[in-house]
């Protein structure tokens, strides 16, 4: 063995090493027992450094059939986001801090959008909105309050939202111990976060007491 290969080695063997990255799935159950969909679950690891933020992107929201689609979107801080009326109608945007946030937000808090309605053979109205702070927002219409979603904005690369069997895999978590956070948009004061260990191949079960509104079809 060389002087080189020898201090090559010994300095790859001083290098810090990186915690086993895991597989991490969680089910999230409604109030009734049944799976809980659009749940947004995060996992925060509570040893080591801040993990980078994921990077942002770009986004559509649709308005149609007087709907926010998706419904709940999960999305990197710096993402911009492109909200399409696709309703023959006029329809307006008001995003606010959701839950008790957007009760006690300010008149400048969020953003206000307005889109007119979708002409036959003409681009739909389009208006773009970039999302700076971490944290979930409620959207809605002034003009038809039955109009609600949600984006839950977040600098964690471990965030997902909840598939319709109330499932989220998150991927390439670090082992050890960690934070649980479960948000959801039918709730208004968020539960605290609970105590997590990522082993190799984590699932567990998490029930809540949040019981869905029924979306108009």
């Amino acid at each position: 063995m060389t002087t080189r290969t020898a201090a090559a080695l010994l300095a790859l063997a001083l290098l810090p090493m990186a915690a086993p990255a895991a597989t991490v799935q969680v089910t999230v159950l409604a109030r009734d027992g049944q799976p809980l969909a659009d749940a947004v679950v995060v996992v925060e690891p509570v040893s080591g450094n801040k993990p980078a933020a994921p990077p942002p992107v770009q986004a559509t929201i649709q308005q149609l059939k007087m709907q926010f689609v998706p419904a709940t979107s999960v999305l990197p801080v710096g993402s911009r986001v492109s909200f399409v009326n696709l309703d023959g109608w006029e329809h307006h945007v008001r995003g606010v801090p959701a839950g008790l946030a957007g009760l006690n937000a300010g008149p400048g808090a969020g953003f206000e959008l307005r889109l007119d309605g979708k002409v036959l053979n003409k681009e739909p109205a389009t208006a773009d909105v970039t999302l700076a702070k971490a944290g979930p927002m409620q959207l809605g219409c002034h003009l038809h309050s039955s109009m609600r979603g949600f984006v839950f904005v977040t600098d964690s690369p471990w965030a997902v939202k909840t598939d319709a069997q109330g499932v989220a895999m998150l991927q390439d978590v670090p082992e050890g111990a960690a934070r649980l956070r479960v948000w959801h948009g039918e709730q208004i004061v968020e539960q605290p976060p609970g105590a997590l260990t990522v082993t190799s191949v984590t699932a567990l079960s998490v029930p809540t007491q949040i019981q869905p509104r029924r979306r108009r079809p």
